[in-house]
């Protein structure tokens, strides 16, 4: 198995309102999933060898800015760095809209309607995943899976 890999998750929310039940299913999933798959690596710096994995990861919002806390398998820390939430406003507000929308249709209209609504929200979480590689690069290397369940995880943080 890859040592270029998170093993765990985790989400300070602290200081978040309580999820809805739907993103706290999301949130579940994606962590599950992300454990399950997933590839970062993260590159050398100033001449050194970058920090090898496995890692773990701590997601935060502190001071309006994206987190990203990463530690070795044994808890020392390889690497925090910090992203302007600014790009990922939009593109969250765009996926909240579109998943209550989804969640809405499920209850009421036939499957066809359904299909493409979750159409147009799988086309904006693609979005937010590319935001997120775009915004990493130079800092730690995704694959487009494990942007996809991170940008999940980063949508849970963020409360509008």
């Amino acid at each position: 198995m890859s040592t270029d890999r998170l093993i765990r998750v985790e989400i300070d929310d602290s200081a978040l309102p309580p999820a809805t039940p739907e993103m706290e299913q999301e949130r579940r999933v994606a962590i599950f999933d992300l454990l399950e798959d997933n590839s970062l690596t993260l590159p050398g710096r100033a001449g050194q060898d970058a920090p090898s994995g496995p890692y773990a990861l701590q997601l935060a919002v502190r001071d309006r800015r994206l987190v990203f806390d990463l530690s070795s398998e044994l808890g020392e820390r390889v690497a925090e760095f910090h992203l302007s939430m600014g790009p990922f406003r939009q593109v969250v507000k765009d996926y909240f809209q579109i998943c209550q929308s989804y969640f809405d249709a499920v209850k009421r209209l036939p499957p066809a309607q359904i299909e493409a609504i979750d159409m147009a929200r799988r086309g904006i979480h693609n979005e937010g995943a590319r935001t997120l590689q775009e915004r990493l690069e130079g800092k730690a290397e995704i694959d487009i899976d494990t942007s996809r369940r991170l940008f999940t995880l980063i949508c849970a943080l963020v409360s509008d």
